[in-house]
C-alpha cells in the first residue's frame, strides 16, 4: 500500500476502516514523509536499538522505526486503530502492539518484560495532552533510556530548553534539564498532519545523562521545592516554599540558607538556575536532617 507518509495512503486506508478522529485521544497523524526522516535520523536509531512507540496512530512513523530498529514496542490506546496497525504493519515480524494507556501502564514493567531491563528509546508523535505528564514519568521514574525523540506541541519545546529568567521557564525545564540535555531539531507546521492541529509542532531530542549533572541529597525535595516557587510564579521563592503543602520549612531556615549561598532574599523561582535549586536543596536537607538526627 506504499508508505503512510504520503496523505493519499493515509486518506485511502482511514476510509477503508471508516475510521473517524476522537478530539479525546489527540489524534493527529503525521502526513509528510521528510519530518518522519528528521525524527528517525535525530533518534539515531540502528538496528541494536529497541524502541518503545507511544500513540502510533495508523503506523506512519512506526513502519520506519520497524525498519530501522531491531523491534519496536508501539503502545496505542485506540482499539479502533488495532486492526488498522496490524495491517500497516503486517510486512514486519520485529513490532509489538499493546491496546494500552501510557498512563496507566507501568512502563518499567514493560521495559523490563519486553528488553530485559536494557535502556530503550522512546520515539513518538505524543498527543498533546498526555505530554507534560508523560515526560515527567520516564524520567522520574528512572525507566532505563538511551534516549527520547519526540514530537511535542512547539509551546512546550520551547519551555522544555528555557533559561531562567524567561518567560517559558518552569518546573517542566528544570525538571528535564536535570535529567537530559534537550534540543529541538526540527519545528514542524500544522499542515504536516492530519487533521491539521490549531498550534504548532516541534521535534525535541532528550538526552538522558548517564549521571545527574549535580550531586542531589534527595531527588523528592528538590523536585517539591521546584514545584513550590513555580506554583505561583510571582511570589518570592520564600513565600513559595513557606506556603507550599508538602513542605514545612520556616520562613527563618529558608532565608538562612539563601543567605548562606549569596542568593538575594526577594528572589523568584523563576529566575534561579537548576544548580542553584540543587544547592538550596541541598542545605535545606541538612537542616531538616539535622532536626531529626
Amino acid at each position: 500500500m506504499g508508505t503512510l507518509g504520503n496523505p493519499k495512503n493515509t486518506i485511502e486506508i482511514l476510509k477503508k476502516y471508516s475510521f473517524v478522529f476522537q478530539k479525546k485521544f489527540g489524534q493527529n497523524f503525521l502526513i509528510d514523509n521528510h519530518v518522519i526522516e528528521k525524527i528517525i535520523r535525530a533518534a539515531d536509531i540502528t538496528k541494536d536499538d529497541f524502541v518503545l512507540e507511544i500513540g502510533p496512530g495508523i503506523g506512519t512513523l512506526t513502519q520506519h522505526l520497524c525498519e530501522n530498529s531491531g523491534h519496536v514496542l508501539a503502545i496505542e490506546i485506540d482499539r479502533r486503530l488495532i486492526p488498522i496497525l496490524e495491517e500497516t504493519l503486517s510486512d514486519y515480524d520485529n513490532v509489538t502492539i499493546l491496546n494500552e494507556d501510557i498512563l496507566k501502564v507501568d512502563i518499567a514493567s514493560l521495559v523490563k518484560d519486553y528488553n530485559d531491563n536494557k535502556p530503550v528509546k522512546i520515539v513518538a508523535n505524543l498527543p498533546y495532552y498526555i505530554t507534560t505528564p508523560i515526560i515527567m514519568d520516564i524520567f522520574e521514574k528512572h525507566i532505563p533510556l538511551s534516549g527520547v525523540t519526540v514530537m511535542i506541541q512547539k509551546e512546550v519545546a520551547d519551555r522544555i530548553q528555557a533559561k531562567p529568567g524567561s518567560k517559558d521557564y518552569g518546573a517542566l525545564s528544570l525538571a528535564v534539564q536535570y535529567y537530559a540535555k534537550p534540543g529541538i531539531i526540527a519545528n514542524v507546521p500544522p499542515n504536516c498532519f492530519m487533521p491539521r492541529p490549531k498550534v504548532g509542532s516541534a521535534v525535541i531530542n532528550l538526552i538522558p545523562y548517564k549521571n545527574p549533572p549535580y550531586h542531589v541529597e534527595n531527588e523528592k525535595l528538590l523536585f517539591s521545592l521546584i514545584r513550590a516557587s513555580f506554583n505561583q510564579r510571582r511570589k518570592t521563592l520564600v513565600n513559595g516554599i513557606f506556603n507550599y503543602e508538602g513542605l514545612d520549612f520556616n520562613k527563618e531556615d529558608i532565608v538562612k540558607v539563601l543567605d548562606d549561598l549569596g542568593i538575594a532574599r526577594d528572589i523568584r523561582g523563576e529566575d534561579l538556575s537548576l544548580e542553584q535549586f540543587v544547592a538550596i536543596a541541598n542545605h535545606l536537607y541538612v537542616i531538616k536532617y539535622d532536626k531529626f538526627s
